[in-house]
């Protein structure tokens, strides 16, 4: 075994098909393609609820399915979990959007924003329902490795140290703390300083209560308040890379002191901090250096073992493929990346760890770990055209339609990523 040496003392659990490693919303999305494809299927998430930055994290904006310009590109599983977060809460959908395609273009997105908490229970009710074994509360502290091939994850939780066999692993951490541990290589990210908590407060209330909207009674307040491309990152703050736990402890810090400043004045009586978030707020920690590492410059670009197309949240029109290749490392048999930590670099590292397209790598992920299984093949070696043909029967898009790709393609400005 590499990485980690078993203690005899140990216990060996029942072994699964399929381990996923994080219970955010790739990490969801795969281990549900993972039980729905009939694979015995095991999902490790170290906090409480399910979703990550979706929920927890208090990133309660579902982005963007589609171009910009009324078409819809993304459907499968984001659509699924789009709709699931707003089941049983409120939302900020835009009207044209509510039965699907729009007839006309429009440049109102498929887009909303929902109860970040209900979101998570909805997770966990679906998954559970289907058939997903759900460990709460249990860090997926290290896999066992031969010769390149995981043969499970050694967990630690209140039962104490416990070893899971597996015959395929996903990496859906958001950081790769896997992927890494297993000796692959791996890429740091930095991340401004960001911190966004929700406070209420009795006129919060009031404009609720007139508006019969509940969630105008709950607001944004911050720590830092940098944006996603660097506008008011503080000078004298340094860059974090949320690898280390110094490094994630400083943040932390940092931002509970200047969230807490914010009410050392004023009437106690009326306003209360109500939502936290329950995990650090980066965006890009660690990603695997895959066979292919996606950049800005692939947009529009078809690849041949493209597994899903993703859209920018932030720009219209810009359309990606995400590869195999991007999800996976020769040499190591068995693992794949889903989320945050696939092989993406710069913007195209900012489009590719957003909740759609996350959640479309993780439904990717599952339906490879399956293929890799039924043909007894590396994740690298499966039969494409199969796995494509699958994916397509799932409504996921393969390959982008170059209908879509607008006549100043060539022309249209980068973003400078500063980081």
């Amino acid at each position: 075994m590499e990485g980690i040496s078993l203690n005899l003392n140990v216990p060996r659990k029942d072994g699964f098909d399929l381990i996923v490693c994080g219970g955010g919303i790739a990490g969801c999305a795969a281990a549900l393609e993972g039980a729905r494809l009939e694979l015995k299927t095991l999902l490790l998430e170290k906090s409480c609820l399910l979703g990550g930055l979706a929920t927890t994290g208090l990133v309660n904006y579902f982005e963007p399915l589609c171009n910009g310009r009324g078409v819809q590109v993304l459907r499968g599983m984001a659509e699924e979990f789009l709709l699931l977060s707003i089941r049983y809460g409120y939302d900020t959908l835009p009207e044209i959007w509510r039965n699907g395609q729009p007839e006309q273009k429009t440049e109102a997105r498929y887009q909303t924003q929902y109860d970040p908490y209900l979101f998570a229970m909805a997770l966990c009710d679906l998954l559970a329902d289907e058939g997903v074994k759900i460990l709460f509360d249990c860090i997926a502290a290290h896999p066992v490795m031969e010769n390149g091939v995981c043969l499970g994850v050694v967990t630690d939780s209140k039962s104490g140290f416990e070893f899971y066999p597996c015959r395929q692993l996903i990496d859906a951490t958001g950081d790769a703390e896997m992927a890494a541990k297993a000796g692959m290589p791996t890429e740091d990210g930095k991340n401004y300083f960001s911190y966004f908590p929700r406070v209420l407060s009795l006129d919060s209330c009031r404009e609720a209560a007139e508006s019969g909207r509940i969630d105008r009674a709950v607001r944004m307040t911050s720590g830092g308040a940098a944006n996603l491309y660097g506008g008011g990152q503080p000078e004298d703050v340094p860059f974090y890379y949320g690898a280390s736990v110094e490094n994630t402890s400083d943040y932390l810090i940092r931002n509970q002191k200047i969230v807490l400043s914010r009410f050392k004045d004023g009437d106690r009586f009326s306003r209360m901090l109500v939502m936290t978030p329950m995990m650090p707020q980066f965006r890009c920690i660690r990603r695997i250096a895959g066979d292919y590492t996606l950049g800005e410059e692939d947009a529009y670009r078809h690849f041949p073992d493209s597994l899903c197309v993703i859209n920018d949240f932030d720009r219209r029109d810009f359309l990606f493929e995400v590869p195999r290749a991007s999800m996976t490392r020769r040499g190591f048999s068995n693992i794949i990346a889903a989320g945050r930590c696939v092989s993406a670099e710069g913007y195209a590292w900012d489009v590719a760890r957003v909740i759609p397209p996350a959640v479309m790598t993780g439904q990717a992920a599952a339906v490879l770990a399956s293929r890799a299984i039924r043909e007894s093949r590396a994740v690298s070696d499966t039969d494409l055209a199969v796995l494509q043909s699958l994916l397509e029967e799932r409504t996921v898009a393969v390959h982008f339609d170059d209908g879509l790709i607008p006549p100043d393609a060539d022309t249209v400005p980068k973003h400078v990523h500063k980081l």
